[in-house]
């Protein structure tokens, strides 16, 4: 539960009346799974033509819900990460591209409400592991001020963003210094440096503490989140585990007994150990007696990475983007069109499909929903509740439209069928990148028909003059209005301009 300490006098002050809410019906327990850089096609549940098998990720499909135009807030990691906590296009701050570092400060200001402060204000124990990615404040050395020193706390981490307990690691596992931070502060001290050339199992040089071990760090997840929920089963309390898997991102590392499994290459055999330790914590649910109460959500962060490799898994008939244009931090769908699974007993109807618009800034205002507590006025301006799809409704309240954005911070506006790029090429990774896009002369508008087109083949652009000047205007108006939810207008953290000049 949150605590004045953890946020500030004011915003317990704020919290306090939402804690005295109840509901006649239980609370559900809130398992958050975020994979990294999975594509929408490496579950077999999503992709008929998989190469391998899920089967733990298809019986979380068969027993509720699988959403089929899920998208991440960004096609890379952290301003997803960022979105998923506040509710809020990362866009929106002054990460206008790209991600944060290993030694990056924090992303989330300290005003920022985040769902685990928000949920902790309503009486639920909450719980981090994993990959944060979201900066937070070292302490460096007096004598050597770019050293970091080890052996101080680590502040304005996920520790200090809501979280009562918390076992992380800074950025994703190519990135130093590699230990893990637990409450706050180092477990074990860097004793070498370490690093790894392997274009899969690639992690950059850096300090690496006594107890880290790359290969081990999946494993070293799942067991602290089994751990977690096994010690919760005799709490009162209702909890939330947000849980950032640090796979199948690089290092690619799958242990012995996945290699070679999927019958492909390592990325294919980690998919099927990242498939594992989703079976692990679903087990774990059900031995601790919690499945029934527990609402499971499984995504991933952005598209498939090309490190899969994907000439190799295109051999044994594979594509991780399911035929999806592009891949992670582009602005086509590849980049950020993501698995999106929901498990809750009871409340979704098992083996059901929705073909509605969702994004992952969307977590806050669904929950909202589900408890029945309106969120504040300046809370998740992003956030539209997508309970009534989970409930099967047709509803007024669902998002007709979503924002995109790639890795160099090219913008798009999708609405319904049509989806509007501010952008020459992918705005990413994938050819045209914005150089060849340049220097090919393309047009710096293209809008592509999602239904007629699901892979973005022809920009119809010049043929529908109206549909762009409509999306333009939608995607302004987001801009200037600081949301996209209703409410009083908010600023935004910097200029946003979405017509790109380069």
């Amino acid at each position: 539960m949150i605590t004045p300490s953890v946020v500030g006098p004011w915003l317990a002050s704020a919290l306090l009346p939402f804690v005295l809410s109840s509901s006649s019906e239980p609370r559900p327990n809130i398992v958050y799974i975020l994979a990294d850089d999975m594509g929408y096609g490496d579950i077999s549940a999503l992709n008929l033509e998989a190469a391998w098998t899920t089967p733990r990720l298809d019986s979380l499909a068969g027993e509720g819900m699988l959403f089929s135009d899920a998208h991440s807030g960004s096609a890379v990691c952290t301003p997803t990460r960022y979105g998923i906590l506040t509710g809020r296009y990362a866009w929106r701050t002054h990460l206008a591209s790209s991600v944060l570092w290993g030694e990056s400060p924090p992303l989330i200001d300290e005003g920022r409400l985040t769902i685990g402060q928000w949920l902790g204000g309503q009486g639920y124990a909450t719980a981090c592991f994993g990959k944060w990615h979201l900066g937070w404040d070292w302490t460096y050395e007096e004598e050597h001020p770019k050293r970091i020193d080890f052996s101080a706390p680590v502040r304005n981490g996920p520790h200090a963003r809501g979280f009562d307990e918390t076992f992380c690691h800074a950025g994703s596992l190519d990135m130093a210094p590699y230990v893990w931070v637990q409450n706050g502060q180092v477990t074990a001290a860097p004793d070498r440096i370490t690093e790894n050339q392997d274009y899969q199992g690639f992690w950059r040089r850096g300090a690496t503490g006594a107890d880290f071990v790359h290969e081990q760090v999946l494993p070293d997840v799942t067991r602290r989140a089994v751990e977690y929920i096994k010690g919760r089963a005799e709490q009162k309390e209702p909890f939330f585990l947000y849980l950032p898997l640090p796979a199948p991102h690089t290092p690619i590392l799958p242990l012995e007994p996945f290699r070679g499994k999927s019958g492909t290459n390592a990325y294919g055999d980690f998919i099927l150990q990242v498939d594992h330790s989703v079976g692990q914590i679903l087990e774990s649910l059900k031995a601790a007696g919690l499945a029934e109460n527990t609402l499971v959500v499984f995504t991933s962060d952005n598209g498939c990475s090309p490190r899969a490799r994907f000439e190799e898994l295109a051999v044994k008939g594979h594509d991780p983007n399911a035929k999806r244009r592009g891949f992670k931090a582009d602005i086509y769908e590849g980049g950020h069109r993501v698995p999106f699974l929901v498990r809750w007993p009871g409340k979704v109807k098992p083996g059901t499909r929705s073909d509605e618009i969702i994004c992952l800034t969307d977590l806050m205002g669904t929950l909202a929903d589900v408890l029945e507590i309106p969120l504040g006025a300046q809370t998740a301006p992003d956030s539209v509740s997508f309970l009534d799809a989970l409930q099967g409704k047709e509803s007024p309240k669902l998002r007709g439209s979503i924002i995109h954005h790639s890795i160099n911070g090219s913008f798009a506006m999708r609405e319904g069928k049509w989806k509007l790029i501010f952008c020459p090429g992918s705005g990413g990774w994938s050819e045209p990148t914005p150089k060849s896009a340049r220097e090919l002369k393309l047009p710096r508008l293209q809008l592509y028909d999602l239904q007629a087109d699901p892979g973005e083949t022809e920009n119809v652009a010049a043929a529908h003059p109206e549909v762009c000047s409509r999306l333009t205007a939608l995607l302004q108006e987001a801009v200037d209005q600081g949301r996209t939810t209703p409410g009083e207008k908010q600023p935004n953290d910097r200029k946003v301009e979405f017509v790109r000049e380069d």
